[in-house]
């Protein structure tokens, strides 16, 4: 077992005086090891006959290489991740990021080469091109790193997501050890963390070193969530119980050897990561020195660039800044209104629309009892809403995912920084479903006039019913399988909210019907905080008290909320404008074909063609019109 080494204790003391160079030289990507690798796996796989079919995989592997931890959550073959991953992490070092987005640049400008023909080929090319752009980030910001789901993110460390986040929960949830390797791996994992963090921190000084640096209210939001994660004695940790308990359950493992990985685990765990994370919240409280108390990605350096990209990315719309801050004022307006109605209809006359949905919140005919048992009945009801709509679910929708769904509730550990609701991805074997998972942290934020709308939009025939499509489809491109195109993906999942009421879920129940505008105004909200932080230069105090009156939403969850658009700029638009585009094409194809409209025919256009840009989704649904008026 190795202990912390020295590299990584210097690196606290020097990361804020300087670093290398983030950038590498255009032959690196020629002769980077990783490329080697991917030729020698392509000349193997006999199922490759195309170069395009060649690229493709390609674009997986260098992805899947660069991100083991990734491969693990999703169970790809060991071909795709450029050989056997289980026992690796990441590498997040200023060096191997700059390899990957060079890598994908690379394979890119290959694809762009390529001539084909074919209309399958050609959509798979056009989708593609844009995902390896996605995968690469913005060639003027090297700052971040590279996300799987959301593609370059502006700070490699923060209080909701990142490596030290990532990283762990996954290994956790998704590192299964059903044989004494897995297990080895584990451990390998585990052993692996010092040279892990040690990349991290190399990110971090590099990023710092070019002006960027998250604000000063984010840093002491992540020292907080740091000093959490390593709070727990070694063996109470999660990554020691979930090790711990799946160890005893091998029932090959001789008892000596079952003792040495416990201790192993336990020394690997205080000796490498809590020494490793401590090192960490020592460089978060040097940086409260040099950080901003600005809220927005403006006060960084060329910040304004870097949110035009990102709203071109995330949000997937060629309107400005502005523009988008005015669509969200008008939709807060026309959301409000049909909330008073309802409101004014079951005798809620008094205050604002914000300020009656804090009354309601508080009502105790709405919440659950701050208690195990409480808490146990809630996700007996999330667990109820799904059984519900399942039954529901071919009255509007044709094709049915392989992939089951799972509630549960985010670890305490977790709970401080995590959203309201989140889904994670099945494995592509389904030996693990999808995931529905739940913040329990305040039993207020919960409300039960809520937990309908979050289900249907975490579940079905939300994020899991598109997200288990789409990677049921096996003769799409592996990285279009997974695609994580913000607008389409979190638009999907909004308007899946509104189908669920088209489909009357909330026949009878006015205040189910509340919570379903409530969040959609909260997504609303979202347009004009996210381009009021980071284009109009609102404080967080400012973001904060403009969502909580307009909402009428629980302060906790308010708070978190604004603290996340801090550090993910533009990610907060997709849902509102993808939603937004959605029903508008649906729209138009309903006036269009008239009696002759399908809308099981229409979801399956939208859902078995994969995560695409909204101008692509918008392309497909003109054909597939102008195809049904001609027969």
């Amino acid at each position: 077992m190795r202990k912390l080494n020295n590299t990584l204790a210097l690196a606290v003391l020097v990361f804020l005086v300087g670093c290398k160079d983030q950038s590498v030289p255009d032959n690196a990507v020629e002769t980077d090891a990783a490329l080697e690798v991917v030729e020698a796996v392509q000349k193997a796989d006999e199922t490759i006959t195309t170069p395009l079919a060649a690229n493709f995989e390609t674009s997986a592997i260098t992805l899947f290489a660069a991100r083991p931890h990734y491969a693990t959550v999703l169970g790809v073959e060991q071909r795709l991740a450029g050989g056997y991953y289980n026992d690796r992490l990441d590498d997040y070092s200023p060096e191997a990021e700059a390899k990957l987005r060079a890598q994908m640049r690379r394979i890119n400008q290959q694809l762009a080469n390529l001539e084909v023909t074919d209309q399958v080929d050609l959509d798979n090319k056009k989708v593609m091109m844009n995902l390896n752009r996605y995968f690469a980030g913005n060639e003027k910001f090297p700052i971040g790193y590279i996300d799987l789901w959301m593609g370059l993110t502006p700070f490699i460390v923060s209080q909701i997501n990142g490596p030290l986040i990532d990283v762990p929960n996954y290994m956790v949830n998704n590192h299964k050890i059903s044989t004494i390797k897995d297990a080895e791996d584990y451990l390998k994992r585990l052993d692996e963390f010092d040279a892990f963090m040690q990349g991290v921190m190399a990110k971090l000084s590099a990023d710092v070193e070019s002006g960027w640096i998250a604000p000063k209210i984010i840093i002491n939001k992540t020292i907080a969530g740091l000093e959490a994660f390593i709070a727990p004695e070694p063996k109470t940790h999660p990554l020691y119980k979930t090790f711990a308990t799946q160890v005893d359950a091998l029932t090959e493992l001789e008892e000596t050897e079952r003792q040495r990985m416990l201790i192993e685990a336990e020394e690997h765990i205080a000796n490498n990561i809590y020494a490793g994370y401590r090192m960490m919240i020592q460089a978060q409280q040097q940086l409260l020195e040099k950080a901003t108390d600005e809220s927005g990605i403006w006060a960084q350096p060329n910040g304004d660039a870097y949110y035009a990209d990102a709203v071109k990315m995330l949000g997937d719309t060629d309107l400005t800044p502005e523009q988008i801050h005015q669509v969200g004022l008008d939709e807060v307006t026309r959301i409000s209104a049909e909330m008073d109605a309802i409101l004014v209809a079951n005798g809620h006359t008094e205050g604002t629309v914000g300020e009656r949905m804090l009354q309601i919140n508080d009502d105790p005919q709405f919440l659950y009892e701050d208690s195990e048992a409480g808490r146990n009945q809630l996700l007996a009801d999330l667990n109820g809403y799904i059984e519900e709509i399942n039954v529901r679910m071919p009255e509007q929708f044709g094709t049915k995912p392989p992939y089951d769904v799972e509630v549960r509730a985010f670890p305490k550990a977790r709970e401080a920084s995590a959203p309201g609701g989140m889904y994670s991805s099945p494995k592509i074997d389904g030996s693990q479903p999808g995931i529905y998972w739940i913040n329990l942290r305040d039993i207020k934020a919960n409300a039960k006039f809520d937990l309908k709308t979050l289900t249907y939009h975490e579940a079905n025939p939300g994020h899991h019913w598109q997200v288990a499509l789409n990677l049921a489809q096996e003769s799409l491109p592996m990285v279009r399988r997974i695609a994580p195109y913000n607008a389409y993906v979190e638009g999907w999942a909004l308007y899946s909210e509104l189908v669920a009421k088209e489909m009357g879920m909330y026949d009878g129940d006015p205040y189910g019907d509340l919570g379903r505008l409530k969040a959609e105004l909260f997504r609303a909200v979202r347009l004009v905080v996210d381009t009021g932080l980071h284009h109009k230069k609102w404080s967080r105090e400012e973001a904060i008290q403009y969502m909580a009156e307009t909402t009428g939403t629980v302060d906790s969850d308010v708070v978190a909320e604004i603290e996340r658009y801090m550090v993910w700029p533009g990610q907060a638009l997709g849902y509102k404008l993808g939603m937004i585009k959605i029903v508008e094409l649906r729209d138009m194809a309903r006036k269009a074909l008239g009696e002759s409209f399908d809308i099981k025919a229409f979801h399956d256009l939208v859902l078995l063609g994969g995560a695409v840009p909204m101008a692509v989704l918008e392309d497909n649904v003109n054909a597939w019109v102008a195809k049904q008026q001609v027969q």
